[in-house]
């Protein structure tokens, strides 16, 4: 299992009960082990969000590697104290999903770039967006985004600029993989991403 250089994946299972999770990562397990030298944890992980039904009892590893996922798969599927790396969790009540969207002050050099060169929905989704705001700006934000001076991305016009294309390329990403949301709301800037995304 090769993770594509990115840092964590999550691997997502959920059952009707614990006996069905538990029997969920065996299977899961077996097939990591049995050939999974070549599988890739982006699809592993992708498809598990994707391809299966999200019942009540819930586990996420966050699989750095093939090692975190077979060591995370033994201990759900082995019921045994789970590392760290693996959240469990059984479905409440259904409140709604709601994606918040931060203001100035959360922007920071090379924001957004490893999501960029990872996923080919977030990069058209940001190019869109500097595509429309690099002519108005007079300048390539990309440049100011991913460049080296912080004092320029910190100033006001960049700082939201940057942020605006950052969210709405994220929130774009997390849209592909099926994630709705019920709300969105944001502050400053992130009210803009917000009422953009929202339609």
């Amino acid at each position: 299992v090769v993770s594509a250089g990115l840092p964590v994946v999550p691997v997502v299972l959920s059952g009707r009960g614990e006996g069905a999770l538990r029997g969920q990562a065996a299977r899961l397990l077996e097939c990591v082990e049995g050939g999974g030298a070549g599988l890739s944890l982006v699809d592993v992980g992708f498809s598990s969000v994707v391809s299966r039904a999200v019942l009540e009892h819930r586990a996420v590893i966050a699989a750095s590697d093939r090692e975190d996922l077979v060591r995370g798969l033994a201990a759900l599927a082995g019921g045994e104290m789970v590392p760290s790396s693996v959240v469990r969790g059984v479905a409440g009540p259904v409140g709604g999903v709601a994606f918040v969207f931060t203001g100035q002050g959360a922007q920071r050099l090379g924001m957004g770039r490893g999501l960029y060169e990872a996923f080919p929905v977030f990069r058209e989704a940001f190019d869109a967006v500097l595509g429309e705001l690099d002519g108005r700006l007079g300048c390539s934000l990309r440049e100011v985004v991913w460049g080296g001076d912080v004092e320029v991305l910190n100033g006001t016009m960049f700082a939201q600029a940057g942020l605006f294309a950052v969210e709405t390329a994220l929130f774009r990403l997390v849209e592909s993989w099926g994630v709705r949301p019920d709300f969105v709301l944001g502050h400053s800037v992130g009210e803009i991403a917000a009422a953009h995304v929202a339609g």
